[in-house]
């Protein structure tokens, strides 16, 4: 029986481009009243892509950062009970170390927790075009339980600016996890 009355969620940041599809996801982690904890790692390019790309830091008490050198850190174990796991963006090196098993940083570790705990994984993946090696990790992380959402924006809402672009992606990403509902529902 699942006692966990609030959510932890692990957020880690890689570095493919789109840290503010990771951005977005964070603001809205924080504000939500489901989540009581956000795992935030980021990868050592996924830090220099965010500053590239301009990401103000964000700072809040639900905020635990983490290195991903730490493999020590709380994510690296199924007993620390985070209950979900998005890689946001998730480059293509990163898929290939979790889709193969490979835990050498603290978020391909955190990952195999997920996948062995059988806790939600969801890996934001923002490339293109894919080759076959990619279309290959994605499935092995699909059959190993874990989730690939292609950072694909749509447009049926008729998005104004970027923030209407990436905002209602994400909060469907979050909706997946049961966290938020999505911002722009389906119009039938």
């Amino acid at each position: 029986m699942n006692t966990i009355s609030k959510n932890k969620i692990i957020l880690a940041v890689t570095g493919a481009s789109g840290s503010i599809y990771a951005s977005e996801a964070l603001k809205m982690l924080i504000s939500s009243s489901k989540v009581e904890e956000v795992a935030l790692i980021y990868s050592h390019n996924g830090q220099k892509v965010w500053a590239y790309e301009k990401q103000e830091d964000i700072f809040h008490e639900k905020i635990r950062a983490f290195s991903n050198d730490d493999l020590f850190a709380p994510p690296s174990s199924g007993s620390s009970l985070y209950n979900a796991m998005l890689v946001i963006p998730c480059s293509m090196g990163t898929l290939a170390k979790i889709a193969h098993g490979i835990a050498d940083t603290l978020i391909t570790r955190a990952a195999d927790v997920m996948l062995k705990e059988r806790r939600p994984l969801w890996l934001a993946v923002r490339e293109a075009p894919y080759n076959l090696v990619h279309i290959k990790n994605m499935e092995a992380v699909t059959l190993a339980g874990g989730g690939i959402f292609p950072l694909t924006p749509f447009f049926y809402h008729h998005p104004k600016d970027i923030h209407e672009l990436v905002q209602p992606l994400i909060s469907r990403l979050l909706n997946l996890v049961g966290i938020i509902e999505p911002t722009v529902p389906w119009k039938e």
